[in-house]
């Protein structure tokens, strides 16, 4: 697409679109300047308005399954644009169903845009200890989701303790509390979100395509209780203000997330569209063209001039919007 060089997909586990209640909805409770900015107002289901940009858009992630969305098979959709909840039989998680994981790991955006000679990072740091046991028959939790399987299909799962102590990479968590006070790094900078997002905007510029995963937010909504809700969503909002403002301005970036929980703290995870914010060039433009997380992965190889594929059947990479 013209105007886009470089692409960067920041994944947020657990975030949909959700009414505007405030009882409920962290969003209309968060101070969150960076979104407000970006979209002219929260994103809920009674939407704001779009800005030249930047875009919001509700993608579905039920995808014609009864049930409630999972952050396996709803990670392994906007991976790979397909349908992996129909191809499974239902919806799963919280990891990848071990019959899905060789076509994530050759099928997501990464495999598909390194096969096509471009350059891909994957920006998230993991422990060495832990990657060495990335080739056991069962390998450890972490290392299960899509996002690590898509990393590692596409030899992009390589950064680790020396690259977060040098900023070259990001802690799942955002800032790098976690590294420093568990793991006791005490090499590990205490960062803060903004920091993060600058770090961020540095590993898109030297590569054409960059995956981003954080999951806090999912763990938050989890946790039933609006205050650590807010907080999550403050921490992502004080990322996103570092990384716009150091992007490249030929950098696209696609927000999106694999089924909602943080929008309704009551509920857990919800039937509400999961989020999707679209950041940079042709930003409404390329809103419009998603209606579904099975769209996100098709959307970005475009713009980067990639061919995706054809759709697969069943389920489709571009299910059309559905009423959940």
């Amino acid at each position: 697409m013209r105007g886009v060089r470089r692409a960067l997909l920041v994944f947020l586990d657990g975030v949909g679109i959700g009414a505007p209640d405030a009882r409920t909805n962290a969003f209309l409770r968060a101070h969150l300047p960076t979104l407000d900015r970006l979209l002219g107002g929260r994103p809920t289901l009674a939407a704001p308005g779009p800005r030249r940009h930047a875009a919001a858009t509700p993608l579905d992630a039920c995808l014609g399954m009864p049930g409630l969305p999972q952050s396996g098979t709803g990670q392994a959709a906007l991976l790979t644009g397909v349908n992996a909840a129909r191809r499974f039989g239902r919806h799963f998680g919280p990891w990848t169903p071990v019959s899905l994981r060789p076509g994530v790991a050759g099928g997501s955006l990464l495999a598909v845009a390194r096969r096509a000679g471009r350059a891909v990072a994957f920006a998230n740091a993991y422990p060495e200890e832990l990657l060495a046991a990335a080739d056991r028959p069962k390998p450890p939790m972490p290392l299960r989701a899509a996002t690590v399987i898509a990393a590692r299909g596409a030899g992009a799962l390589m950064r680790s303790t020396p690259e977060l102590v040098n900023g070259q990479a990001i802690a799942s968590e955002i800032t790098n509390g976690g590294w420093r006070e568990h793991l006791r790094r005490r090499a590990v900078p205490d960062i803060d979100p903004g920091t993060a997002g600058r770090n961020l905007a540095a590993i898109a510029a030297s590569h054409e395509l960059t995956l981003f995963a954080h999951y806090a937010t999912d763990t938050a909504g989890h946790a039933g209780d609006m205050a650590r809700a807010v907080s999550a969503l403050e921490r992502v909002d004080g990322f996103l203000e570092g990384l716009v403002a150091a992007l490249a301005e030929d950098t696209l970036v696609i927000i999106a997330s694999d089924h909602g929980n943080i929008e309704d703290i009551d509920a857990g995870h919800t039937r509400n569209p999961a989020l999707g914010v679209v950041i940079g060039p042709a930003a409404r433009v390329l809103a419009a063209r998603m209606s579904a997380i099975t769209d996100v992965a098709p959307t970005l190889l475009n713009a980067l001039g990639v061919d995706p594929g054809p759709p697969e059947d069943p389920g489709g990479r571009r299910p059309r919007r559905m009423t959940c």
